[in-house]
């Protein structure tokens, strides 16, 4: 057993529609069918961080660089992003999640055993409250607006041209 070092360059150019016909029997045989990866975000939450390379620097029609330097900084920005979000999320992810967990357990279980009690507290005794005021502004505020209008209901504007 020899080290060969064979360079092939082969290439196989066929129809798109009979390479799709021809993969099909290959895939139904082996039974193996890889599904997609689960939608982290199906709600698109973060669509505004779908950032490509293209978003950030991208070079007009008039104003090119060498396809070499294109190439190469399109590698290194992809690299980049992948490392130090990885990197990031290592160190990140857990406590935020514990910190953020527990924000809104403390949260959910002030609105369930706070809030709502004494919103609901409120709107029981809002029908006993309402006859109440209702009582109270017909003793002093309705007459008080009835005389005011009956008073200024005699008053009478006339306009005249010059």
């Amino acid at each position: 057993m020899g080290l060969e070092k064979e360079k092939s360059d082969t290439s196989i150019i066929m129809d798109e529609d009979e390479f799709n016909r021809s993969i099909e029997p290959i895939l139904s045989k082996k039974g193996k069918v890889y599904t997609a990866a689960p939608d982290r975000d199906p709600n698109d939450i973060n669509a505004h961080l779908k950032v490509g390379f293209e978003d950030v620097i991208a070079e007009p029609i008039s104003t090119h660089s060498f396809d070499k330097v294109w190439i190469g900084s399109h590698a290194a920005f992809e690299l980049v992003k992948f490392i130090f979000y990885r990197l990031l999320t290592t160190l990140l992810a857990v406590p935020m999640a514990f910190i953020l967990g527990l924000v809104f357990g403390v949260l959910s279980c002030i609105h369930i055993w706070l809030v709502m009690p004494v919103i609901h507290s409120c709107m029981m005794l809002l029908p006993s409250i309402q006859v109440v005021w209702r009582s109270l502004t017909d003793m002093f505020i309705t007459p008080f607006f009835h005389s005011m209008g009956k008073s200024l209901s005699f008053i009478q504007v006339k306009t005249t041209e010059n």
